[in-house]
Parts: structure tokens; C-alpha cells; sequence
């Protein structure tokens, strides 16, 4: 089984050397994607083992996901699994990814920082943890699916899947338009329990989305976007959604 470690990257100087040493110990074949960084983050990583695609300006988070995407296409992988740069996401949990890759009874296996309530450290902002609670409503109640954690950035894709998906958000708000097609194309998916650490929670998105009602809105305006373009779920399924859980 070929796997690749993927990683997004933006000036992440303070972490990137110690993040990439810890993964290094669990996987051989790792891709940065240094998305614009302005820091000495290009610099550590030119001293890393590890390959680097490096964007001149930044493009945004679902742009670098996308790039790691077809990287691991071109190159064969079997598996490409995407964590972040901040120290918020333990290289140690990637022998628990590599174990649930080897059940081959899943598409996306998703890291969830919810479902184990002894890996819950660190309480995350209530803004954010209310938006995932109301998205991940959104994804088990309008697609079908069960489970805990929409919003994880620590998740594994069989690459022959991500053949299928059709992917064009360049932001934050990729998540969103990923979960929609995985539904549309019936895309297995369960999760592994990973540890809930928050080390920066002024941690910001950038520009309006640092407004939780307006990051809220914006996410579901890619969310009814996406609905749109698959009928088969058929028309009001958000508005229907929002309904159940004004009621609630």
C-alpha cells in the first residue's frame, strides 16, 4: 500500500520543522504544500526530507488541498492522508489512520476529535465548536451520514475515490463541497478518534470569516451551492435542515 502524507503549509516557521520530524517517524513519502508563506517557513522546509510545492502568493486552504490531491493522483498513491501544519494534529495518530486504511471498508476516513470524550483536551472556541456542531448536523441529516466531526483536517482519501470528485473551492469552506460529493457518489466513510487540542485559539480565518456569523453563512452558501448541482438530494434539503434545528 503506498501511502502520502500531505500538508499544508502557511507561514508555519514556529512548527514546521518539529511537525515534519515527528511525522517522518511514521510515514516515508510526505508532501508540503507551501501555500505563499512569508515567514522562514520556505526555509525550514528546503532543510526537510520531505517534497515541496510552493504556491508564490497564497491561494487558500482547499487550493493547497487540491493541489495534494493531484499530486497524489500523478504519482499512484493508494492513499493521500491531509493533516495541518500547527501542531494541532499529533503525527502520533497516523499509525491509527495507516490501521483503518488496512480494514479496506472505507473511501474517507476521518479524524474525529469528538467521538472519544478521553481524547478531548483542550475546549475548543464555542464559535467554532457550534459551527461544527451545526455542519456536522447538516452532513448527517440532509447526506445520510453518521458522524461526529465535519470539520477535521485530519483525514484520510482513497486516492481512486478522489477521481470522481469534482472540486473547486479554494478555501476554508472546502469541507463542505467535499461532503456532497461524497454523498453524490456513495463514497464510504467512517471515522478514527484523534485528540482535541486547541494550543492557539486566537488562531484567525482571514478577512469576514473571522465573523462567526458571516463564516457560518458563507459556509452554508458553499453548502446549498453544492446541493444545487446534485438533485438527486433533492430541492429545500438545507432550509429543511435549518428548520429541524430551530425546533430543537
Amino acid at each position: 500500500m503506498k501511502n502520502l502524507v500531505a500538508i499544508p503549509v502557511y507561514n508555519e516557521q514556529k512548527h514546521v520543522a518539529s511537525v515534519i520530524e515527528r511525522v517522518a517517524e511514521h510515514a516515508q513519502c510526505i508532501l508540503a504544500i507551501d501555500d505563499g508563506s512569508t515567514d522562514y517557513t520556505p526555509m525550514l522546509l528546503a532543510m526537510q526530507p520531505v517534497d515541496v510545492i510552493r504556491n508564490r502568493e497564497n491561494r487558500g486552504y482547499g487550493t493547497a488541498l487540491r493541489m495534494a490531491f493531484r499530486w497524489a493522483q500523478m504519482y499512484h498513491y493508494d492513499w493521500v492522508i491531509t493533516m495541518d501544519c500547527d501542531d494541532q494534529h499529533e503525527p502520533e495518530s497516523l499509525p491509527d489512520f495507516f490501521r483503518a486504511i488496512q480494514q479496506d471498508d472505507a473511501d474517507v476516513i476521518n479524524g474525529s476529535r469528538y467521538i472519544c470524550p478521553e481524547l478531548c483536551g483542550d475546549p475548543p472556541p464555542p464559535d467554532r465548536r457550534k459551527i461544527n456542531q451545526t455542519i456536522t448536523g447538516w452532513v448527517n441529516r440532509g447526506l445520510g451520514y453518521d458522524i461526529t466531526d465535519a470539520f477535521c483536517g485530519f483525514r484520510a482519501y482513497r486516492v481512486s475515490a478522489l477521481d470522481k470528485l469534482d472540486l473547486d473551492e479554494d478555501g476554508y469552506a472546502i469541507p463542505l463541497q467535499q461532503w456532497v460529493q461524497f454523498a453524490a457518489h456513495g463514497l464510504r466513510v467512517k471515522e478514527v478518534p484523534i485528540k482535541l487540542i486547541y494550543n492557539d485559539p486566537n488562531r484567525t480565518f482571514g478577512g469576514v470569516l473571522d465573523d462567526a456569523e458571516q463564516r457560518l453563512a458563507h459556509y452554508r452558501e458553499v453548502f446549498e451551492s453544492e446541493l444545487a448541482k446534485h438533485t438527486e438530494f433533492g430541492e429545500g434539503v438545507l432550509d429543511k435542515l435549518m428548520q429541524e434545528q430551530a425546533k430543537a
